[in-house]
């Protein structure tokens, strides 16, 4: 049931370095992206699929947040055209970061399914880290760093828990 599988999705800050996670895993989670929803069907998503230990590893010097991915087998790092919206009814309106956070929710809940740990990275908007990031992986200016998910087999328990507080709910009949 979808409601277990978000109960228990935790952020994962250490991983089984030894832990496999293989490209059908990575593709399903790429897929459950892309199949979030977008302003008008808009898409302007682009992924980065991350094994390469050294590149992980170079992320950690220049994002504080990110030391995860010291065990971490996999990262996607996704990324946003800022003017997918061009030609549409609302273009210039920035619906990318809605569009993205809902595509990358999708990974961590699909991530959840298959028994993977992951933990959601934010890049954009700090200057200093999504350029980095550009340099890092050859991502053009007109292309917005998103986040980075850290993914791998977790060496921590998920545990099921619950966050319901009813004061931040206000009720309209």
């Amino acid at each position: 049931m979808v409601n277990e599988i978000i109960k228990k999705r935790k952020s994962i800050r250490k991983y089984d370095p030894s832990g496999i996670v293989t490209d059908e895993q990575i593709k399903m989670m790429l897929e459950a992206a892309m199949l979030a929803p977008s302003a008008v069907n808009s898409r302007p998503w682009e992924f980065i699929v991350v094994r390469n230990r050294e590149k992980l590893d170079a992320i950690t010097v220049f994002h504080p947040y990110t030391q995860m991915l010291k065990t971490a087998t996999a990262a996607i790092i996704m990324t946003a055209n800022p003017n997918a919206l061009k030609g549409t009814k609302i273009e210039g309106i920035e619906m990318w970061q809605h569009d993205c956070g809902a595509a990358t929710q999708n990974i961590l809940l699909q991530a959840t399914d298959m028994n993977l740990g992951t933990c959601w990275c934010g890049l954009h908007p700090h200057e200093k880290v999504m350029t980095e990031i550009r340099k890092l992986f050859d991502i053009p200016n007109n292309i917005v760093p998103f986040c980075v998910i850290a993914i791998g087999i977790a060496a921590e328990e998920f545990g099921s828990r619950g966050f319901y507080d009813e004061k931040k709910v206000k009720w309209v009949k």
